[in-house]
């Protein structure tokens, strides 16, 4: 299993945990997170002009960041004397575990990534499955910071996202299913190689995405991330109007920040596979070998910058929907509408 996490491009095997492996899991998710952070309040201060992050101190702004960032650190750790101490205090750590788990399969390369989860020298792999398995271990985390808190308002906030993350699970997972028909494979790596390769009307000259022909997968995909991400407009669960922040309302301080953390990580982290999934990655269709690994990152960086301004821009665009409107939206239309999409992509498979 040691091939699993090492990094060929270096050249050879390297065991199991080697420095560049750390390196990749802890140093790539929290520059993505810090410029998830910056690259959501400019966005927003934009968007709907708040002068906080856009004007106040030095460098349009950035001082601001750096003050937030400084203030979070120094507020105080409140534990509530009723509340379940140990799994009060595990919850924000495994809503941020399972954002930092899905990075570890993305790749940045043909030969970058962490753990391909691929039988060596094929695209024979679960990748995806993974990525959809470990995304979802954060309601767990929810769950258990709104029953340890000894909070009736924490609680019902974690009853109402435990409710929405199960939901928008099943459209997340449908949506995939057409690229994995499309592309023959559960391999990221596979996948990201059938777009390289591939070719439209017999011209390869911008491979083939599949958000060419998984359109509605895409906006599926999309649609599902941002509630799965509980921000505006699917934010029932921290309905500050109702319950003061829902699952969150006990936590404070750094643990607090966690969350926002986890938040920020995820949307990266969705952004991530859905840039792999539906816009072919790191791969450019004229891009190969060595030229590959040392542009793939910037290559992926670039799409996944352009999905995340998306699922920011609805988040600061929409109002929020009411519990009823959320979960119809789920199982009315969305479902019907991933199943459907399977259907059409199993019969042009199979025809063409």
């Amino acid at each position: 299993m040691s091939h699993l996490l090492a990094f060929d491009i270096w050249g050879g095997w390297a065991t199991t945990l080697t420095i560049k492996t750390v390196i990749v899991l802890a140093i790539v998710p929290l520059t993505a997170l810090l410029l998830g952070y910056i690259f959501l309040l400019k966005m927003m201060s934009h968007m709907q002009s708040r002068l906080g992050p856009m004007d106040p101190g030095g460098f349009h702004g950035w001082y601001q960041l750096l003050g937030d960032g400084i203030k979070f650190l120094q507020k105080e750790d409140i534990m509530p004397a009723e509340a379940d101490r140990r799994v009060f205090a595990l919850a924000p750590a495994v809503v941020v575990l399972s954002t930092f788990l899905v990075f570890v399969v993305i790749p940045a390369g043909p030969r970058m990534n962490v753990a391909s989860l691929d039988t060596h020298g094929s695209y024979d792999g679960v990748g995806v499955f993974y990525a959809l398995a470990v995304s979802s271990l954060s309601v767990i985390g929810v769950l258990m910071a709104g029953w340890a808190s000894s909070n009736k308002y924490a609680l019902m906030g974690a009853l109402r996202a435990a409710a929405q993350l199960i939901a928008y699970e099943l459209p997340l997972v449908l949506a995939v299913v057409g690229v994995v028909i499309q592309a023959g494979t559960m391999s990221l790596q596979g996948i990201v190689h059938f777009q390289q390769d591939g070719e439209i009307f017999g011209w390869g000259g911008i491979g083939f995405p599949l958000i060419l022909t998984q359109f509605v997968g895409f906006a599926l995909f999309m649609v599902a991330a941002q509630a799965e991400l509980t921000q505006p407009p699917f934010d029932m669960p921290v309905a500050e109007s109702e319950l003061v922040a829902g699952y969150m309302v006990e936590y404070t301080g750094f643990r607090f920040l966690f969350f926002f953390i986890g938040e920020f990580g995820t949307a990266f982290a969705f952004a991530a596979l859905a840039a792999t999934m539906f816009l072919g990655g790191w791969s450019l269709p004229w891009v190969h070998g060595s030229a590959a690994d040392v542009l793939g990152p910037f290559i992926l960086v670039t799409k996944v910058l352009l999905v995340a301004f998306l699922m920011f821009w609805a988040r600061f665009t929409y109002p929020r929907f009411r519990e009823d409107q959320l979960q119809a939206l789920a199982w009315k239309w969305l479902i019907p509408i991933a199943l459907v999409n399977i259907l059409l992509t199993g019969v042009l498979k199979v025809a063409f």
